[in-house]
């Protein structure tokens, strides 16, 4: 299956899953979409030779662009890793059940607008939360509302700052989010057989 992944910042999990997926013989990494020209997600994806496209709010919310561009590379399945924008309505009905996004906090928490980032970490903080972690969840119209497909915790201390918050939450990304999409699309494979 071919799959898009939709990153807006620097792409360290875009990279992940690219290098994770490279030898794979059902996962192709097939384009890599930012809404950002600038986005570090781009160079990365382009350094190990994956087809990149940049899509501003325009373009996004426009199907005659995003369709053609995804069949263009037959997309099976998009994944958000670091995505900001909400996808739009035409996007989620064109592949319904095969978007997801990844979220750095312990869903329902921390979720919703706004909430992206080191935003999340410093609320996370500002809590005196006892532990923290990752959230997998399918993408619905509603920001962060889709119904969760995994989530990996840490454990917090209070002398934690929201650097150490956030890289305690990167790590589990970096070990878990290639291997919750590979079962997924495995389940997908599987059931379309």
């Amino acid at each position: 299956m071919n799959i898009a992944i939709f990153a807006s910042g620097s792409g360290s999990n875009c990279e992940n899953l690219i290098r994770y997926f490279a030898d794979s013989e059902s996962v192709n990494c097939a384009l890599v979409v930012s809404n950002k020209p600038d986005a570090y997600a781009l160079t990365r994806a382009e350094r190990l030779g994956v087809p990149t496209a940049v899509t501003p709010k325009a373009d996004l919310h426009n199907p005659d662009v995003m369709m053609p561009l995804l069949r263009r590379y037959d997309i099976g399945f998009i994944v958000l890793a670091g995505w900001l924008p909400l996808i739009p309505d035409f996007l989620i009905e064109a592949y319904p059940r095969h978007i997801i996004n990844i979220h750095p906090a312990l869903l329902p928490k921390y979720g919703g607008k706004g909430m992206w980032g080191h935003h999340v970490h410093e609320a996370v903080k500002a809590a005196g939360e006892r532990e923290t972690g990752m959230t997998v969840h399918w993408v619905t119209p509603v920001c962060d509302a889709g119904e969760i497909i995994a989530q990996f915790r840490v454990s917090l201390s209070p002398d934690d700052t929201v650097e150490d918050i956030a890289e305690k939450e990167h790590q589990l990304e970096m070990e878990h989010f290639p291997k919750v999409v590979e079962t997924i699309i495995s389940s997908l494979l599987s059931a379309s057989k």
